[in-house]
């Protein structure tokens, strides 16, 4: 403390310190002030899944009227000579969805990754077991099946696995 008496002249009045008033029910507290937010712009995050989606979209669409068309073509000319051209031509817009989903993959995150790549594992095995069980019981009998519900299956095991062990993860 200074030995120096108050400046008589001094225009300002000093600050009150914190907590002078007690709390009481006849002290009037005032609202804050509202805040204005304006929007918040979407994260990259959402924009890189929205992108991604419409891109998959796109190319599936693309992949499906391919698809469509050489089926068409091959039906009206089964003995052309060039019908095998036409028949590959699916391939390569479903070359365009792997890679789209390639890139997807890479943008997940550690966890995502670790879900997606055990239930890959896990569709791939399960898969594996159905196809190998029924080559067995078509050596008995059974109709002959053909490789083209290999994917489907696949697909839909690996659903039911990214299901299983994101609960798993919760």
């Amino acid at each position: 403390m200074s030995e120096q008496p108050p400046d008589p002249n001094q225009t300002e009045s000093p600050a009150e310190p914190l907590y002078t008033h007690p709390a009481s029910p006849f002290v009037r507290t005032e609202a804050p002030e509202p805040v204005s937010m304006r929007a918040l712009p979407a994260t990259p995050s959402t924009w890189n899944t929205y992108r991604t989606q419409i891109e998959f979209g796109l190319a599936m669409l693309a992949y499906l009227m391919v698809l469509v068309g050489s089926i068409t073509v091959l039906q009206s000319n089964p003995d052309a000579s060039w019908r095998y051209v036409v028949a590959v031509l699916p391939v390569a817009p479903a070359a365009l969805v792997l890679v789209i989903f390639i890139r997807a993959l890479a943008r997940l995150d550690e966890l995502q990754k670790r879900i997606q790549m055990q239930a890959f594992g896990f569709s791939l095995g399960a898969t594996a077991l159905l196809t190998f069980g029924y080559g067995f019981l078509e050596g008995v009998g059974m109709p002959h099946i053909s490789w083209t519900f290999v994917l489907p299956i696949m697909v839909i095991l690996w659903g039911v696995g990214t299901a299983i062990f994101a609960l798993r993860y919760r």
